[in-house]
């Protein structure tokens, strides 16, 4: 299996780290890069030029230090706007632009953003014109398989990022009507990466190795994209890539290094975010980690009442302590 190559850029493999917003930030994307993911997408910055200077968007741009290729979403329903803010972070460093038309959350979908647009193929068709034509980088699309069960107009829209010079679609699958209940269905992925030439990106569900594969023969796809199965666990992108390439399976992490990795990723949310925010954003990761270790949340729900980092970090040295000498 080839790796896959989005406009001029070659990535390391087929492994992706899915966008997700407020997870997605610079310490994330790192951790996963250096732990296997072939590529990490930017969380999504709206469109509206009003809130890019509020810090929770700041702290979404920066990429300051980072490795590997820059890709930054963006979500919005106006082309011109659209045009303009992918503009905006090819100026401040993105070197891949994603259009997001995935997102299922009311609050994105209300403003007609997200998957919201698959509704709406003409308009699908007038932003992604206004944006491949805004900027010089490559421009990817991430969809949903439809708008519903009965409105799974995947395959359409798809056709159309083709002809419209999309470099790469992924494709997560669900419906926005679905959320993320139920199980992702892949057949119609299948039939979109039939149906177009550009790469297609497989999404939703892939929680090991065996499923990865799994997705990958079924349906195709070039790649893979990881989203909530890499929360708490970020080596999954090397286990996936791993087995990938070899059909053998790594070993699980010792809890030495689950520790060493915990511990990293604390230190640079400190660092990134400082006081109080790191050690608010700290907690949602912290947990997830956990879950397998801590499994009545004793640990977790204690943890959850710091805000200070130093503490945090204390805390966390203590435990891992007990733990390795259970």
């Amino acid at each position: 299996m080839n790796n896959v190559r989005i406009g001029s850029y070659q990535l390391e493999n087929n492994v992706i780290v899915a966008p997700m917003a407020g997870i997605t930030d610079r310490p994330f994307r790192q951790l996963c890069r250096r732990l296997g993911a072939g590529l990490a997408v930017s969380e999504m910055l709206s469109s509206n030029p009003k809130v890019w200077k509020t810090e929770k968007s700041m702290n979404r741009m920066d990429h300051s230090g980072e490795s590997g290729i820059r890709s930054v979403q963006i979500a919005g329903a106006d082309p011109e706007l659209m045009a303009q803010a992918a503009q905006f972070n090819v100026s401040n460093g993105a070197q891949i632009i994603d259009i997001n038309m995935g997102c299922p959350a009311k609050k994105v979908n209300k403003k007609l953003a997200g998957s919201a647009l698959l509704q709406f193929p003409e308009l699908v068709q007038e932003i992604l014109d206004a944006v491949v034509n805004a900027v010089d980088v490559p421009v990817t699309l991430k969809i949903r398989t439809g708008w519903d069960q009965d409105n799974r107009n995947g395959v359409e829209i798809a056709r159309i990022a083709e002809r419209y010079g999309i470099a790469s679609l992924a494709v997560h699958g669900r419906t926005r009507a679905c959320m993320y209940k139920g199980e992702a269905e892949y057949a119609t992925i299948r039939e979109i990466k039939r149906s177009v030439s550009i790469p297609v990106v497989a999404n939703g569900d892939i929680t090991s190795p065996e499923k990865a594969k799994q997705v990958l023969d079924y349906t195709g796809a070039d790649a893979i994209m990881i989203g909530r199965a890499a929360q708490g666990r970020p080596w999954i992108f090397r286990e996936i890539d791993h087995y990938l390439r070899t059909g053998e399976h790594l070993p699980a992490p010792e809890i030495a290094e689950v520790r060493s990795i915990l511990m990293e990723h604390l230190d640079n949310l400190h660092q990134f975010y400082g006081e109080p925010m790191g050690a608010r954003i700290a907690r949602k990761h912290v947990s997830w980690y956990l879950q397998t270790h801590d499994s009545d949340g004793q640990f977790r729900r204690v943890f959850n009442a710091l805000d200070n980092p130093q503490a945090q970090v204390d805390a966390l040295e203590e435990y891992f302590k007990t733990l390795a000498a259970n």
